[in-house]
C-alpha cells in the first residue's frame, strides 16, 4: 500500500468545471487519498459545489480551507505547506479532468524508488467541452538540474511527489514565497532536479487539459504560444523570472548535490553579467532546453544581455 496521498487543489471562481474535475478526482482507481482545496476568495458557487462534493465523500476526506489571495502560485505553495509529511503530493487545477490512472501510474514509478522521487506526465488538451485537440509534447530528456534553471518540463497538474520530495519541498516553500516566484512547477522541477531526485515524465497522457478563456496558463504549443514564449524571453520578462527563481533557490542550495551548488552560484553570476560573459558561462555550464531551437534562443538570449533581470544594469 502507498502512503496516503494529499490532492492540493487552488480554486478560484472555478464554479463552471470545477465538479467534473472533482467527479474525475473521486473516479481513480486508488482511493487512498485526501483531498484539500484552497479557495482564494471564490465570489461564484466554487465553494459551494466543494462543499457539497465533501458532503457525498467519506468524513475527513475532503477539506475546504482559505487560501492566500495572492495569485495561483502562492496558493499553490500555501498548499504544499498543508499536506501530511509522512505521505505523497498531487497538484491539481480546478478546471482538468483526470483519467482514472492519472494517480496509479504516479504510484507504480514512485513505490520503486528509494529517495526523493517526483512524477510528471503528459496532458491531453482539449476545449471547453472536453473535446481532444492534441496530445501536449513530448520531451526526450534528460530532466537534470541544466535544464530545469533554463525550462519548466513538469507539468504541475501532473505531478506526484514521494514523502522526501514533499519534505524538501516543504523546507524550500518558505524562500520561494519571500522571492515571489512563477511558477510553483517550475520551481518544484527546479528544486528537486537539484537535490538529486529520481525524475520520470511519462509519454502517457493522464488527465484532459481543459483550454478556456480564463485559463491561468494555457497550451505552450501552438505558434501563437510559442511567439508568445520568444517575445517573453527577449523583453525582460524572463530575466525577471530567472532572477526570482534563483531568489528561491540560493537559501536552499545546502540542499542540493554538491555539484548543483556549484552550479546554481554560476548560473546566478552568469543572469547578473553581460551579454558575452553571459553567453560564455551558459556554454561552459552545458545548459540546455528540450530542443535545440529552445537551447538556441537561450543562448541568442544570454549574448543580447536579456538573461540579465533589468534592476541589475546600470
Amino acid at each position: 500500500m502507498h502512503p496516503p496521498i494529499t490532492i492540493a487543489m487552488a480554486s478560484y471562481n472555478g464554479a463552471r468545471f470545477i465538479r467534473a474535475q472533482l467527479d474525475s478526482i473521486a473516479q481513480q482507481s486508488v482511493t487512498n487519498w485526501r483531498l484539500v482545496v484552497s479557495d482564494d476568495g471564490s465570489t461564484d458557487e466554487t465553494r459551494q459545489i466543494v462543499a457539497k462534493f465533501a458532503r457525498d465523500c467519506p468524513p475527513g476526506q475532503v477539506e475546504l480551507i482559505e487560501g492566500p489571495r495572492q495569485g495561483a502560485t502562492r496558493n499553490f505553495l500555501h498548499l504544499t505547506r498543508q499536506a501530511d509529511p509522512r505521505g505523497w503530493l498531487a497538484y491539481a487545477d480546478q478546471d482538468d479532468f483526470w483519467l482514472p490512472d492519472r494517480l496509479e501510474r504516479g504510484i507504480a514509478f514512485l513505490s520503486r524508488q528509494t529517495g526523493a522521487a517526483i512524477y510528471a506526465a503528459r496532458t491531453t488538451i482539449c476545449d471547453e467541452d472536453l473535446e481532444p485537440i492534441a496530445p501536449a509534447p513530448a520531451f526526450p530528456g534528460p530532466f537534470t538540474f541544466r535544464n530545469a534553471l533554463i525550462q519548466a518540463c513538469l507539468p504541475g497538474n501532473t505531478i506526484l511527489a514521494n514523502s522526501a520530495a514533499l519534505g524538501v519541498l516543504q523546507a524550500a516553500g518558505p524562500a520561494a514565497e519571500v522571492a515571489d516566484i512563477v511558477s510553483h512547477d517550475w520551481w518544484a522541477y527546479q528544486l528537486l532536479s537539484g537535490v538529486g531526485a529520481s525524475i520520470q515524465r511519462d509519454t502517457a497522457q493522464v488527465l484532459l487539459y481543459r483550454q478556456h478563456p480564463e485559463n491561468v496558463m494555457g497550451r505552450n504549443d501552438t505558434t501563437r504560444a510559442r511567439f508568445a514564449r520568444f517575445s517573453m524571453l527577449f523583453d525582460g520578462r524572463f530575466a525577471e523570472w530567472l532572477a526570482q527563481n534563483q531568489q528561491a533557490l540560493e537559501p536552499v542550495a545546502h540542499l542540493m548535490l554538491p555539484e548543483n551548488q556549484a552550479l546554481l552560484k554560476r548560473f546566478g553570476q552568469a543572469i547578473r553579467a553581460s551579454g558575452p560573459r553571459a553567453l560564455g558561462a551558459a556554454l561552459k555550464m552545458g545548459l540546455y532546453r528540450q530542443s535545440r531551437t529552445g537551447t538556441a534562443a537561450i543562448l541568442a538570449a544570454a549574448a543580447m544581455g536579456r538573461l540579465r533581470r533589468k534592476q541589475s544594469l546600470p
